[in-house]
């Protein structure tokens, strides 16, 4: 279950930590000043996802990515897949989610979930086409899988459907808890073959928005990420060509694939979950020498010092988990599903309890609406949630553990 490698990485490196602060910075001047039209709903996030992109000089880097790859079977080099970006990838989620959560949701289900998919199964075609808008921020992707009344059973109890016709495939059915989906330029459809050659089995389709008979309903009103569309999306007898089968005809069935991106979405939220519970450790410890009772701050205060060293003890747990992500993505080492399952796991209940900590160290004032922690209480619970129950993570866990017994 573990693997080698001559220096463990423990920290970011130099390079890194000036990205990092250029990021922080970023987000202090353009993204703090917006949170609140954000969480209200008064603005949406992809001007400011465009805006990052831009500053940073994301869409050159996806450019340069595409030009390089499409050179490499001329020039016959060999690759691995892995371009390093993995670690500045991480900082870039931890720092968008320390100051808004939401808003890191919906850039990563765009860039992860949407492109991701698409570049993992994809064709070249396919990527040229479809990922590269997407990474160079000239679209907004979204990732269709969950279904009304579906739940964990995602593929169990899997409705939508695609039926052969000439040219293609229709598609019809409902997509629900969708992110991105009541703005998205672009999705990834999961239906499952009615008839014919792989009937029964499931699929990933492409298609973009306005394509007749696909529509998508208004935000939904959420607990939390409320910086973050989320909605549901309509197929009746949506006309997809074969150009759009993700892979091709020659694709096999997505469950794997879907399931490689779902373990690819519960990795990815321990940089969230780190971002989460570092402002809220920064606020709980700038709140409590702040605040005075008795005639003393509260952080002389014993029971405020537990809560303080336990938010900081997750952290420096969440920041481990990180950087050993982080390290098996340099060197090429695919992490195991039950060790994905059991990173979520604990990142999304510590988090949850750390940020409804970090309120109750500010008491009143850390339960209004517009307290940083407040906001991150709320957003925290998504990820009990999301990408799969913490039950269904530990089902998961233990099936793999115990060989399906």
């Amino acid at each position: 279950m573990g693997y080698t490698v001559s220096i463990a990485m423990l920290d970011f490196t130099e390079e890194q930590k000036l990205a990092q602060t250029a990021i922080r910075s970023w987000c202090a001047l353009h993204l703090e000043p917006k949170v609140p039209a954000l969480e209200a709903n008064e603005t949406s996030p992809y001007a400011l996802m465009r805006e990052l992109a831009a500053t940073f000089g994301i869409g050159d880097m996806a450019r340069a990515a595409f030009e390089k790859k499409k050179a490499r079977p001329a020039s016959g080099a060999a690759g691995s897949g892995r371009d390093g970006a993995g670690a500045l990838t991480a900082i870039l989620m931890m720092e968008l989610s320390r100051c808004c959560p939401g808003f890191a949701l919906a850039f990563g289900a765009s860039v992860g979930l949407f492109a991701g998919a698409v570049l993992s199964r994809g064709t070249p075609e396919q990527q040229e086409e479809w990922a590269l808008p997407v990474l160079t921020f000239d679209k907004i992707g979204a990732w269709g899988l969950t279904e009304p009344g579906a739940g964990s059973d995602a593929f169990g109890s899997m409705r939508t459907v695609a039926r052969r016709a000439e040219g293609g495939y229709r598609l019809s059915g409902q997509k629900t808890f969708i992110t991105n989906a009541p703005f998205a330029d672009v999705f990834v459809l999961y239906a499952r073959i009615q008839d014919g050659e792989g009937a029964g089995h499931v699929r990933a389709f492409l298609a973009p928005r306005g394509a007749p008979g696909l529509t998508a309903g208004p935000p939904m009103r959420k607990m939390g990420m409320h910086a973050s569309p989320t909605g549901e999306v309509f197929l009746d007898d949506v006309f997809v060509p074969t150009s759009g089968l993700v892979g091709g005809e020659g694709s096999v069935d997505a469950r794997a694939a879907a399931r490689a991106s779902l373990k690819g979405e519960r990795f990815g939220m321990t940089p969230m979950c780190l971002g989460i519970v570092d402002r809220c450790l920064e606020e709980s410890i700038r709140y409590a020498k702040e605040r005075e009772q008795w005639g003393k701050p509260i952080a002389t205060f014993q029971l405020v010092q537990d809560k303080i060293a336990r938010i900081y003890t997750t952290r420096s747990i969440l920041f481990t988990l990180l950087m050993r992500q982080i390290e098996a993505d340099a060197s090429g080492h695919d992490l195991s599903l039950e060790e994905a399952s059991a990173s979520k796991l604990y990142a999304a209940r510590a988090t949850t309890e750390c940020a409804l900590e970090a309120v109750q160290i500010k008491g009143g004032a850390g339960y209004m609406q517009g307290s940083v922690v407040e906001m991150m209480a709320r957003d925290a619970k998504l990820f009990q949630i999301g990408g799969g129950t913490d039950e269904i993570q530990i089902l998961r866990i233990a099936r793999e553990l115990l060989g399906g017994a």
